[in-house]
């Protein structure tokens, strides 16, 4: 690169975005970072941090314009893959889809509408702004129903209800969260949850990754990602299909295109949701380290409009487990404890507690994340589900 160096924003700047500022860095960009909270970890590994929230695609782009940037890309969340598409559209930035295009892709209730409409395995779901309108839905529907924000991940304002009574305050409950004020409604789809990760290249996939989702106290909260997945070969050629299909209609730019999905009766995918953006808790390094496929750099360079043909597909080459470390109980932190025997397995660790800190939140709270490595499939599986009594965060 010529000096000065080029700049690229990235809208974000937790432990979860350090990875793509490491790439971008590798790739001789100066590394401008945002968001509201100066202290998430991620800025200590950017060149320049600004604040500005992510989630309001204006404030993204009076940043972008005022600092010249060359590049941008957002951080491991939806709202920021909103701004940065609409910041990029603006600026007539590359490796963006349209901001029309990106609300489809992370509006739940657009995305539905749009599968539905195309034939793409999706739950039959209905998308409401009214109160009223959608209890009188509900009333005839069977139960359980699930109802979530259209706007919000990681199960926040989510509810599964099992009768009429529950519908009222567990829409309140998403109306609280959703920055739209909107919200769907649909069945509750029954099967193990996997993630299957896939890169666009001209509208065909190159490249895929297919995981286990591992869960702890929160149900909609991923606390463990381990692949290979259980999931059939058939599966991850009918999800290639179904990602070629949606980037055909949509005219989706080179990049990454995410999928988490329910595998119904062992052999059905129901697509659950979709994104355009990296995953969270470094799930991309998982990536890496199970494919030696350098999947953040990629990323970064789809965003940048940079030349992404020399990526071709790779399978994992072990049985590997990204896991987030939980508290089960609410208090301060006093230690992490890991148990003799699975430390072997462990062959890179993040962590970013500090003693003392206060856990209030047990169902959305993390304090590392541990990559482990094991001999068979089997064995990955029946301990991933053992990992947090294996490795505890102890209360003082």
């Amino acid at each position: 690169m010529n000096n000065p160096k080029k700049r690229m924003l990235i809208a974000g700047g937790a432990y979860a975005d350090i990875p793509l500022i490491q790439a971008a860095q590798n790739l001789g960009y100066h590394v401008i970072t945002s968001g509201n909270r100066p202290e998430d970890f991620g800025h200590r590994y950017s060149d320049e941090y600004h604040s500005a929230d992510y989630s309001d695609p204006d404030a993204i782009l009076d940043l972008a314009k005022r600092l010249n940037i060359s590049a941008i890309s957002s951080c491991c969340n939806d709202f920021s893959a909103l701004s940065t598409a609409y910041a990029a559209e603006k600026l007539g930035l590359p490796g963006h889809d349209p901001y029309k295009i990106s609300l489809i892709i992370h509006h739940k209730d657009k995305y539905r509408k749009f599968a539905r409409e195309n034939g793409i395995p999706t739950p039959m779901a209905m998308g409401f702004t009214d109160k009223d309108a959608a209890l009188a839905k509900i009333a005839v529907m069977p139960f359980p129903v699930i109802i979530k924000p259209v706007d919000r991940t990681g199960g926040k304002g989510v509810s599964v209800i099992n009768n009429i009574a529950e519908a009222g305050p567990a829409i309140d409950a998403c109306l609280a969260v959703s920055k739209a004020r909107r919200f769907v409604v649909e069945e509750f789809v029954v099967g193990t949850r996997h993630g299957f990760s896939a890169f666009l290249r001209d509208g065909r996939v190159v490249f895929y990754f297919s995981d286990n989702e591992h869960y702890y106290l929160n149900p909609y909260l991923v606390a463990a990602a381990s692949t290979p997945s259980i999931a059939p070969r058939s599966v991850e050629q009918r999800l290639c299909a179904e990602s070629e299909k949606i980037a055909s209609l949509l005219s989706l730019k080179t990049g990454i295109f995410h999928i988490q999905y329910i595998l119904r009766d062992k052999k059905e995918p129901i697509i659950i949701e979709i994104c355009r953006r990296a995953p969270g808790d470094l799930y991309i390094k998982l990536v890496e380290y199970a494919t030696g496929v350098d999947y953040p750099s990629w990323i970064v360079r789809a965003v940048a409009g940079l030349d992404c043909s020399g990526l071709h597909h790779a399978e994992p080459t072990g049985c590997f487990v990204r896991h987030c470390i939980m508290s089960a109980v609410p208090g301060r932190t006093k230690d992490i404890i890991v148990d003799p025997g699975i430390e072997k397995k462990i062959f890179k660790r993040f962590i970013w507690y500090i003693k003392g800190d206060l856990i209030t939140d047990v169902l959305n709270s993390k304090f590392g994340i541990v990559f482990l490595k094991f001999d068979s499939q089997e064995e990955m599986l029946e301990t991933t589900d053992r990992l947090h009594d294996l490795i505890r965060v102890e209360i003082e």
